[in-house]
């Protein structure tokens, strides 16, 4: 369990609505993760339970349907998912797609969609990565192409979270091919528009409760309505969204490191070899106190971190740090928490081997450990 008592960022209230997102995950969501995970999905009821627990988008300002919270909302409900096993996709839901929406949307974009994302009725996704392009989002061959009142969207898209449930996909496009990144816009298409097509559940090394898909767009006509924000300043959009991304993904790690070695302790002192628990051989308690002393130093970064963006003073670098350094400790963790099980570790009914297989594409998406090397070292 995820210790708060200590935590200067959380308040006492902050601890009580913990307490109510991990009773609400242990009734709607441990008794199904098994089945979730062979699916390769998560129910769409599960969604509308989030929505009527209130763990939906809480930022969300109360005219459109929200509780209109800060941030350390979004990090508890985070938090307790990754600590929980799971990589459901509420949380790019929350602290991706709605600010985009909140920040850059038209009123009557804002009007149509957060409050079904709030109740769970709409499902959200965006798309950036292609084929062809990962981290260089100035290389997207998407293109949104106007024609009178309409883009017509052209492209194909992949290793897309919630694309096979999204109801709204956020494309990142060209809409000035010629233009670079200031030829990149963000266009909201509804994924019953004519043209759209969903492509394979991919089948992924971990993390396979969240759906992640091919998207295709061809000749999808959408409203010129449908931009979001103003023509060719996508690529602005994303860097200023980067942040809070990069910060959650540094949330989830730190706790699924957590978890990791709270696993570690617990089958190390009830597994015994050579007449006494495994705990009790000195390599191994050495081992679980250099990553303790570490995961401390994690939960105190962490908090900084936050503290700095709810100021709104946690900078592209900042965040890039936190991502790297939170993503490589949670592998760092899970894997010697892994080796601390022995053969056991290696078996998918300890938790220890779905937090291992999760943990480890935290240190690509959202930005690779290198791409956030790159990003501090500009600022040496």
């Amino acid at each position: 369990m995820i210790d708060t008592a200590a935590r200067p960022v959380f308040d006492e209230e902050l601890n009580l609505f913990r307490d109510q997102v991990r009773k609400f995950y242990e009734r709607a969501l441990l008794p199904h993760l098994d089945r979730w995970e062979e699916d390769g999905i998560i129910d769409r009821d599960f969604w509308l339970a989030c929505g009527e627990a209130g763990i939906l988008c809480p930022t969300v300002p109360a005219e459109y349907g929200g509780l209109g919270l800060d941030f350390r909302y979004n990090a508890v409900i985070s938090e307790e998912l990754f600590y929980a096993g799971s990589s459901a996709g509420i949380t790019l839901q929350s602290d991706i797609v709605a600010d985009y929406i909140a920040n850059y949307g038209s009123e009557a974009q804002k009007l149509e969609w957060l409050p079904k994302m709030v109740s769970g009725e709409a499902i959200t996704a965006i798309a950036m990565t292609e084929p062809g392009t990962g981290s260089d989002l100035q290389a997207v061959r998407t293109t949104a192409i106007r024609d009178g009142d309409h883009y017509v969207v052209n492209g194909s898209k992949t290793y897309i979270t919630n694309g096979q449930n999204a109801d709204l996909v956020i494309v990142v496009a060209k809409t000035d091919p010629t233009q670079g990144a200031k030829g990149i816009s963000l266009v909201l298409v509804e994924t019953t528009r004519e043209g759209f097509k969903r492509g394979r559940n991919l089948d992924k090394v971990g993390q396979n409760s969240a759906d992640t898909s091919e998207l295709f767009f061809e000749d999808v006509r959408v409203p010129v309505g449908n931009l979001l924000g103003d023509e060719g300043r996508g690529f602005s959009y994303l860097m200023s969204q980067l942040p809070q991304e990069r910060l959650g993904i540094a949330l989830q790690a730190q706790a699924g490191a957590q978890r990791a070695f709270d696993e570690g302790v617990k089958f190390t002192k009830e597994r015994k070899a050579f007449g006494q628990t495994v705990f009790d051989f000195q390599n191994t308690r050495f081992t679980l106190a250099g990553l303790k002393a570490k995961l401390q130093a994690g939960w105190a970064h962490l908090d900084w971190a936050i503290a700095r963006h709810l100021e709104g003073k946690l900078t592209a670098a900042e965040a890039s740090a936190a991502k790297l350094f939170h993503t490589e400790l949670q592998w760092e963790v899970c894997d010697a928490a892994l080796q601390l099980h022995g053969g056991a570790g290696y078996m998918n009914e300890y938790p220890i081997a779905r937090l291992w297989r999760d943990a480890r594409v935290q240190r690509i998406y959202g930005g690779t450990s290198e791409i956030m090397k790159e990003v501090v070292s500009r600022t040496l």
